[in-house]
């Protein structure tokens, strides 16, 4: 299987970088791990919602340059699915034995994602009604992916 993240920004801090070298590194016992990483556009203060759209297309442009065909997208949304720890085991399980060995994750930039992006998603997933920021949210979702991974092959992880 080939996981893919679809960032918008860069990483800067430290902390960051290091979980997520950490969790791409126990990641590779399972699946091949790539993170592409899409500029992200600088969103001026008090910007109305003309303004806030065309950075979302923009970055939303971006984004689906690296979705492949045979993707299976999923983006996080604050309104997608929310799934439990086994319940997310299970989807990415399912997803390989239906055929797809390719699942593109989505995390837009700080004020979300564009239409297009939206559209081409065959699943919107939610980690919580709460807002996250997206770096760390990287961090987050690399955790549940490598915790999927370990249930999926009926390895210890804590509940």
């Amino acid at each position: 299987m080939k996981i893919t993240l679809i960032t918008v920004g860069k990483i800067k801090e430290k902390y960051l970088k290091d979980a997520i070298a950490e969790y791409s590194k126990r990641l590779s016992r399972y699946c091949k791990l790539e993170i592409a990483e899409v500029a992200d556009e600088k969103t001026p203060d008090q910007a109305g919602e003309t303004v806030e759209e065309n950075i979302r297309n923009k970055e939303g442009e971006r984004i689906l340059k690296c979705i492949h065909d045979d993707m299976y997208v999923i983006t996080l949304e604050i309104n997608g699915v929310m799934l439990g720890s086994e319940e997310f085991a299970r989807k990415i399980e399912q997803l390989g034995v239906q055929g797809n060995s390719s699942i593109g994750f989505v995390i837009g930039g700080s004020i979300g994602l564009g239409k297009e992006v939206r559209k081409r998603a065959d699943y919107a997933l939610s980690f919580s009604k709460m807002t996250f920021p997206h770096q760390l949210m990287r961090v987050i979702l690399l955790e549940q992916i490598y915790r999927a991974y370990r249930i999926i092959n009926g390895e210890p992880y804590h509940k």
